[in-house]
């Protein structure tokens, strides 16, 4: 009786562990699942927004009926629109007659270093007084070979510029504003000038093509192609319309190309479903 008993429980015993275990096997074990996180938009949280301009006359902004600093406050207005800035921070370097060694030997005191060091965006005009310098200096004898000889100088000099600039801040995007031609009106009888300044900006372009982080924005053919008047009284500087155009053209160039490259704090949001 007892060897009958036994016999006969453990195939029970066994048959209910089979179904134990069936029925586990129909609840898999649940796995932790893995947070995930995906990044929201630079824009999401607006920033602040450093901008250093250097340069010459057109960034002092002589010739602003305003003194306000010429093409600065249009582009100011312009940014702060931008739903990713919360607002912007302009330093204003600019020195009424500035040439490209000028511009180099300032950049490389404390003061700009220290702005530089803190700058998001830096904005350039320089170049301008480089080739008034060489008319002054060659007046009664002006030749295409002296500007071509000077151009090559003046590509040198933006090239330690740019790369002192990228020493102190490789972060930084640099923006250089191209050259037009305010001479028509002084020396009209110089066919040759609107020749030699669209030389020079392809010079300069060729430059800011040799950074990643860097820009060239044309302004000759606004003055060029001009409706109605873009300079100031005396000849040589933009107006208030003139600064205006330079600003639209600067914005145009940085909501397109210089704003979306900005280094931002990586915000991360919790994606995974409960």
């Amino acid at each position: 009786m007892k060897k009958l008993f036994t016999f006969l429980v453990l195939p029970v015993v066994f048959l209910c562990s089979c179904n134990q275990v069936d029925q586990w096997s129909l609840h898999p074990e649940k796995k932790t699942a893995a947070q995930a996180f995906a990044q929201v938009p630079a824009d999401f949280v607006p920033r602040k927004l450093t901008v250093l301009s250097a340069g010459d006359s057109l960034t002092q902004g002589v010739g602003d009926s305003n003194n306000s600093g010429g093409y600065l406050p249009y582009l100011e207005t312009m940014l702060e629109k931008e739903k990713g800035i919360k607002e912007v921070d302009f330093y204003n370097y600019g020195v009424k007659g500035n040439r490209t060694t000028q511009l180099l030997k300032r950049l490389k005191t404390a003061e700009m270093k220290g702005a530089l060091q803190e700058a998001d965006l830096v904005i350039l005009t320089i170049g301008g007084n480089d080739i008034m310098k060489v008319v002054k200096d060659n007046i009664e004898n002006l030749q295409l070979s002296t500007f071509t000889a000077e151009k090559e100088l003046y590509q040198k000099h933006l090239t330690q510029i740019f790369d002192l600039i990228h020493q102190e801040n490789p972060h930084a995007q640099v923006v250089l504003v191209g050259l037009y031609n305010p001479f028509s009106k002084w020396f009209s009888e110089i066919k040759e000038l609107d020749e030699i300044v669209a030389d020079w900006n392809k010079a300069g372009q060729a430059v800011t093509a040799n950074y990643a982080n860097a820009y060239f924005v044309e302004v000759e053919d606004m003055f060029l192609n001009a409706n109605e008047n873009l300079l100031y009284t005396d000849n040589f500087h933009p107006n208030d319309k003139g600064y205006e155009l330079i600003a639209q053209r600067l914005n145009q160039t940085l909501e397109e190309q210089v704003l979306p490259e900005l280094d931002k704090t990586p915000y991360m949001v919790n994606t995974e479903e409960n």
